[in-house]
């Protein structure tokens, strides 16, 4: 099993063999720094770009930080590279760390992203309407629970995760009561153990994932996301409050320490090529989350069938 978290010599092997980074000639042995989170993709993503620096002969550290708060890290070189700043929730913190001249875009990682309130489509059924978000004005109730009664629940993702529900539904007179997961895994078994019993349930999903292909379901088509309707209450269907639309979609892009490219250009070579994509991801994580398989055994799997891929990122 490849070690996901030292250099070991079979990398350093490979990458003096691939004629890439070798080990003799990495620029320094000081470890690049990887943001970890809490969700599968993320850590599959994260892990596979790992292995393919330890490949090239760089010295590899992951350490676990918030989503939005790592930028702090990234600002200070404390942390040297995140691979997931979604478009849909990241946007305006990468775009912020960007303009302080201590963070650079490294390009898309290949992903594009959805995250969106998500429904069963047995609930189109008790909300007619749908997927238009104006439906859910007329049928909050029938997505209520004991707790949440007279309103509607949604299940949000962590808080961590951002993404304005709260400010949305207010925003809609949605007549909601917003409750976040505590993680990823309970987002997820929520909507297992209400799809199965045909139990009220609208909730966070995003894309790529295995939820969207397992399961019968639809976005909600809220009005077209704007940057100004986030910032300008005038833009927008409620011409007295932000965020009266729908979240962003696009990229999923690979953020770094401004001083990344200049500590280790070959690194920061390896990084800009690196590229996945939404049906190859889709499937790993429903490997680790439906599967059982573990995260180190899905990493080394991609790598094993994949060799020739990152072998031509690390020789560019």
């Amino acid at each position: 099993m490849r070690n996901i978290s030292k250099i070991s010599f079979a990398g350093a092997v490979a990458g003096l063999m691939l004629g890439g980074a070798a080990i003799a000639d990495v620029e320094s042995q000081d470890p690049i720094k990887l943001t970890l989170h809490d969700w599968s993709g993320q850590l599959i993503n994260t892990q596979i770009m790992g292995a393919v620096l330890e490949e090239a002969g760089y010295n590899v550290e992951y350490v676990q930080a918030d989503y939005i708060a790592q930028f702090a890290g990234l600002k200070t070189g404390d942390l040297s590279l995140a691979m997931e700043i979604w478009a849909t929730t990241g946007q305006e913190a990468l775009d912020e760390a960007v303009a302080s001249g201590n963070v650079v875009n490294v390009g898309e990682t290949g992903l594009q992203a959805i995250e969106e309130w998500w429904y069963p489509l047995y609930m189109k059924e008790r909300c007619p309407g749908l997927p238009d978000w104006q439906a859910l004005k007329a049928c909050s109730a029938e997505f209520a629970t004991a707790e949440t009664a007279p309103l509607g629940r949604y299940v949000g993702g962590p808080v961590t995760w951002g993404g304005f529900d709260e400010e949305r539904v207010a925003a809609l007179d949605l007549g909601f009561e917003v409750v976040h997961a505590g993680t990823d895994a309970a987002l997820f078994a929520e909507l297992e153990s209400a799809y199965q019993r045909e139990a009220p349930v609208i909730l966070w999903v995003y894309v790529p994932h295995w939820a969207p292909a397992k399961f019968d379901g639809e976005f909600v088509e809220f009005p077209p996301y704007s940057a100004e309707c986030y910032t300008d209450a005038s833009v927008g269907v409620n011409p007295n409050a932000t965020h009266d639309c729908g979240k962003p979609r696009g990229p999923i892009w690979k953020a770094a320490w401004a001083g990344l490219a200049d500590k280790w250009p070959g690194a920061n070579a390896i990084i800009e090529a690196y590229t996945l994509n939404n049906a190859e991801m889709s499937a790993m994580v429903g490997a680790v989350d439906l599967d059982g398989e573990s995260i180190e055994d899905v990493v080394d799997q991609w790598m094993d069938d994949n060799e020739d891929r990152w072998s031509a990122w690390i020789a560019q």
